[in-house]
């Protein structure tokens, strides 16, 4: 399938996609979500009546308690058959995800290893690692005002004026909160094969850092694993090239399940939500493209435009992930080194997740903002330099930025419940955050490779 091909499939999928989930939302899945929607403003009902009753032991409070476990059940079992009439569609995205994953893990390790081989030695590793991880560093910190910056500006939570709820009504989202001392800890694999099996990228990116600059230290042995090494990235390139195949495939039920579930009604109660957020990624393409521009001139543009199947991949499957592959080859392309893609890339998708840091600001202000819970600017700064420590290293976590919202928010007495506010919406938030994840990655990929005089013209 040549490249533009490939590009009009996805986008053809895309739309196609949207016509067949909103068929399916009107006619096969309206009882289920009807009741799903009449089970959840029982249950907000409740809790709000649950907040009001001070006597948690009175008849009352027990009464609507019992009657929030009762629609909390309904709702489960609507939610269930839904999903069971679209088991189908939802299959074609996961094979796609799952063939993604079965060859990322491997892709990274052989690549990153082949690429810090052939750096050579410590220092230039080091001098790479350490120009990478400027960019990444300011990228995020960029990412993360940026978000604080627009939220303080839209205020889109104010108009909502939500009632705080009790303490012990929750989100069922699992929460996290990574220390220093725990994000270390999680850096450094217990085994090198647990991470392969787990795909955790920054374990595997830290052992494949020691095996490549142990590979170039044994000097003429080592050239025989590089070559190995080389040759099985090339294979595992092969393989990426037959699974891209899928990606039409897995676009369309990808799209078909979020609009079948979610209806186009979505789009418009939330409408002022996603259009200021979306507008606020725009932003950050432009600020990304400008600094793009102040380094690599208007070749720029070309990175761009090459990038554009990898950008329509990650936001339709939401999976930034899923076009890791996509962008290595565009990246080659384009003129940077093989030793700095495969050096740089991997790291990025660990330590330069721009789209998402952008979104953990807006989304954990935007809850506040919604209860009238005001956070002096001192406070908004704690928030945006926890961030930036928890998000380091779970990229691979489903809902990675619910997890990490979930665990921050708490720290400053924002009720955890009110993640229900965008968790309805997260699947279509979650898609402009995988695109300009692709963009920031590439963008950096590309700057280092300047940086090091190793970008070909």
């Amino acid at each position: 399938m040549t490249k533009n091909r490939l590009t009009l499939y996805i986008f053809i999928a895309l739309v196609a996609g949207i016509a067949v989930g909103y068929f399916y939302n009107i006619n096969n899945l309206s009882q289920y979500n009807e009741k799903i929607v009449s089970a959840e403003a029982q249950i907000k009902q409740a809790d709000n009546r649950m907040v009001a009753i001070k006597d948690t032991l009175s008849t009352e409070y027990l009464a609507q308690k019992t009657l929030k476990a009762d629609q909390s059940k309904i709702r489960k079992t609507a939610t269930t058959e839904r999903d069971g009439k679209l088991e189908y569609f939802a299959l074609l995205s996961d094979i796609f995800l799952r063939l993604i994953k079965m060859i990322v893990a491997p892709l990274v390790f052989t690549t990153l290893v082949v690429g810090v081989a052939k750096v050579g030695d410590i220092k230039a590793v080091g001098r790479i690692g350490g120009k990478t991880m400027l960019w990444f560093v300011s990228a995020t910190l960029v990412s993360l005002v940026l978000g604080m910056v627009l939220v303080n500006f839209f205020e889109p939570g104010k108009s909502m004026n939500l009632v705080l709820p009790d303490t012990h009504l929750g989100s069922e989202i699992q929460k996290t909160a990574l220390s220093l001392k725990d994000f270390i800890a999680h850096l450094v694999p217990k085994s090198f094969f647990e991470a392969m099996v787990t795909n955790e990228i920054l374990q595997i990116v830290v052992f494949a850092l020691f095996f490549g600059i142990a590979t170039a230290a044994i000097g003429e042995k080592g050239h025989i694993v590089i070559k190995a090494m080389d040759a099985c990235a090339h294979v595992i390139l092969k393989i990426t090239g037959y699974v891209m195949n899928f990606a039409p495939l897995a676009v369309f039920g990808a799209m078909t399940v979020i609009v079948a579930k979610q209806g186009l009604s979505i789009l418009s109660t939330y409408a002022i939500f996603i259009a200021e957020f979306y507008s606020g990624l725009g932003v950050l393409w432009v600020l990304l493209a400008m600094v793009g521009f102040s380094i690599l001139g208007k070749r720029v543009f070309t990175l761009l435009n090459g990038l554009k199947d990898a950008i329509l991949l990650a936001f339709s499957t939401a999976s930034s992930e899923a076009a890791y592959p996509r962008t290595m080859l565009e990246l080659e392309r384009f003129g940077c080194k093989d030793k700095i893609v495969s050096f740089v890339l991997p790291l990025g998708y660990s330590f330069n997740l721009d789209g998402s840091m952008m979104y953990m600001t807006f989304a954990s202000l935007f809850i506040a903002q919604a209860y009238g819970i005001h956070l002096t600017f001192d406070q908004q700064i704690s928030m945006l330099l926890i961030l930036m420590l928890t998000s380091k290293g779970i990229a691979g976590v489903p809902r990675a930025s619910l997890v990490v919202i979930a665990g921050t928010i708490a720290s400053f007495n924002i009720p955890e419940a009110g993640l229900a506010l965008i968790i309805g919406i997260d699947p279509l938030l979650d898609m402009g955050r995988s695109a300009t994840n692709v963009i920031g990655n590439a963008m950096a990929t590309a700057v280092v490779s300047k940086w090091e005089g190793e970008l070909k013209h």
